[in-house]
C-alpha cells in the first residue's frame, strides 16, 4: 500500500490525486491537506467571481474527492498543526501543491501606504478568502491605478468598472458587492512597464473589458507599434493587439462632460511605477517613470528614461505576479517564487507540483500533466512498501492534538449552507470566517 500526502487542495492537488489513483488504483491512500476547511484553492478564492464557467472545473474533482482511497483533510495547517517532517514520517511521499498564494512585493517607496494592495489580497477580499475578509479597501476616490499587464490586472480593472447590475449571477461576496456598489472610481489606469507586444493579456479577457456596460477602454495610438509589426506574434497575442487597436479608435470622453456613471479604463504602456505618494498615511498619487524597450537576452526589457509624471489616485492594486509561501527547512527559489526542485523533486520523499513547482505560470489545465509527471517520479523513486502508517498514523496524531479536521462530506454541508444563503441569481454566498465554516460543517 502506498501512503501519499498532498498539501494543497487546489487544481494541482486534485490532479495529482487523480494521477495517483490511475497509477496504483486500490493500492494507494491519498490524504489531501488544506489549511482552510474548504477545498479547491485558486478555483474558490482566485478565479474572478464573474467567471463561473471557469469555477465549474471544480465539479470534475468531485469524483476523485469522493473516491474512498482519497480523503480531504481540511482545517489542518502546516506550521500550526504539524510539520513537513512529521508528514514525511507518516507518509511514503509528501507532495507540496500549495500554489503561489503570496504577492510579489512591489519594491518602490510608498508601497506600504494605506489603500495600496497586492492582487492576492484584493482578489482574496472580493472572493471571500478568510485571510482577507477584513481588508476594507476604500473606493471613495475618482481614480484607481492597477499595476500590471496580465489577466489579473484585467480582472481587477473589470470588477472596479462593473455596474452593480453586472454582478448578477456571480459569487462575489456580500461585503465586496456593497463596497463596489458605493464606489466613486470613474477612472482606472492600467500601468505596464513594457509595451503592447509584451502583454500577458488574453483576447477573451480584453473582450470582456470591451463588453462592459458603462466602461470605455482607451489606448493612446502613439503607444501602439505599426500594424505590420504584429505579424510575427502568435495568434492569441495578435488577437489581443486587435482589441488594443480597437480601444485606440476615438478619443477618451472628457471627464467634465462624460456621464457621471461612465468609467474610463486607460492603458498606459511603457510606464513603470516609481513611487507611491501619500498624505496622512494613505495613497494620493502614483509617480510613474516613462520607460523604453531595450533588447536583452530574454527579450525586450524596460529601461527607465528619467522622465517622471504623476497620476492622482486614491487606490492602487499591484498585479505583478505571485510566489509560493516559503516553508521552514524547505529549499526555496527566491527568483522563481517557488520551492527549489529538479523536475518536481525537492529531496527524497518530498516533491512539489503546480505553481509550487513551476512558479505562477500556465493555466489551470497545465496542472494535470504536471500532477501525472510527479506521480511517475514518485512511482520510480520509492520501493513497493516503506511500512509508513499513513492515514492511520495521522488520525492518531490528530486525535492526540485535538485537531478539528474537516472531511469532504463536511465540506458538502458547508457548500449546501452557502448555496442556501445565496442572494437571488447568485450561485452561493460564501462564508468568509473559518468559524462559520466549521459551524456549518458540524450541522447534522
Amino acid at each position: 500500500m502506498r501512503h501519499i500526502a498532498i498539501v494543497g487542495s487546489g487544481p494541482a492537488g486534485y490532479y495529482t490525486a487523480e494521477a495517483a489513483l490511475k497509477q496504483w488504483g486500490d493500492h494507494v491512500r491519498v490524504d489531501i491537506f488544506d489549511a482552510l476547511p474548504v477545498p479547491f484553492g485558486l478555483i474558490r478564492s482566485g478565479v474572478a467571481p464573474d467567471h463561473q464557467h471557469i469555477k465549474s472545473v471544480a465539479d470534475r474533482y468531485e469524483s476523485t474527492a469522493l473516491n474512498s482511497n482519497v480523503r480531504f483533510v481540511g482545517n489542518v495547517k502546516l506550521g500550526r498543526d504539524l510539520s513537513v517532517a512529521e508528514l514525511q514520517g507518516l507518509y511514503d511521499a509528501v507532495i507540496l501543491a500549495t500554489g503561489a498564494p503570496a504577492d510579489r512585493a512591489l519594491d518602490i517607496p510608498g508601497a506600504n501606504l494605506g489603500n495600496v494592495f497586492g492582487s492576492a489580497a484584493f482578489v482574496g477580499w472580493y472572493n471571500g478568502h478568510p485571510q482577507f475578509a477584513d481588508l476594507h479597501p476604500q473606493l471613495d476616490a475618482d481614480t484607481a491605478v492597477v499595476i500590471g499587464n496580465g489577466n489579473v490586472a484585467l480582472d481587477v480593472a473589470r470588477l472596479l468598472a462593473k455596474s452593480p447590475e453586472e454582478f448578477e449571477g456571480t459569487d462575489i461576496v456580500a461585503h465586496a458587492l456593497a463596497t463596489f456598489a458605493r464606489s466613486s472610481v470613474r477612472r482606472i489606469v492600467i500601468l505596464g512597464r513594457r509595451g503592447p507586444h509584451q502583454i500577458a493579456m488574453t483576447p477573451k479577457e480584453l473582450a470582456e473589458l470591451a463588453a462592459l456596460r458603462r466602461s470605455h477602454p482607451v489606448v493612446d495610438p502613439a503607444d501602439l507599434p505599426p500594424v505590420e509589426a504584429d505579424a510575427p506574434l502568435d495568434v492569441n497575442l495578435r488577437k489581443s493587439l486587435a482589441y488594443l487597436r480597437g480601444f485606440a479608435i476615438g478619443p477618451a470622453p472628457d471627464r467634465d462632460e462624460a456621464d457621471a456613471e461612465e468609467v474610463v479604463i486607460e492603458f498606459d504602456f511603457l510606464a513603470a511605477p516609481h513611487a507611491i505618494l501619500g498624505i496622512d498615511g494613505r495613497v494620493e498619487a502614483v509617480e510613474v517613470e516613462r520607460t523604453r524597450l531595450e533588447t536583452g537576452p530574454g527579450g525586450p526589457k524596460a529601461a527607465g528614461t528619467g522622465e517622471l509624471y504623476r497620476i492622482p489616485a486614491g487606490l492602487v492594486v499591484s498585479c505583478i505576479g505571485y510566489q509560493a509561501t516559503p516553508i521552514p527547512d524547505i529549499p526555496y527559489d527566491e527568483q522563481g517564487g517557488r520551492f527549489a526542485n529538479v523536475d518536481g523533486r525537492i529531496r527524497p520523499g518530498l516533491y512539489c507540483v503546480g505553481w509550487a513547482r513551476r512558479g505562477p505560470t500556465g493555466t489551470i489545465g497545465s496542472n494535470r500533466p504536471d500532477g501525472f509527471s510527479v506521480i511517475d517520479k514518485v512511482a520510480s523513486d520509492l520501493p513497493d512498501n516503506l511500512g509508513k502508517s499513513g492515514r492511520a498514523g495521522f488520525d492518531a496524531m490528530a486525535e492526540e492534538r485535538d485537531l478539528k479536521v474537516v472531511k469532504f462530506t463536511d465540506w458538502q454541508k458547508i457548500e449546501e449552507a452557502e448555496v442556501a444563503a445565496a442572494r437571488n441569481g447568485s450561485p452561493r454566498e460564501k462564508f468568509v470566517a473559518v468559524e462559520r465554516m466549521i459551524e456549518a460543517a458540524a450541522r447534522t
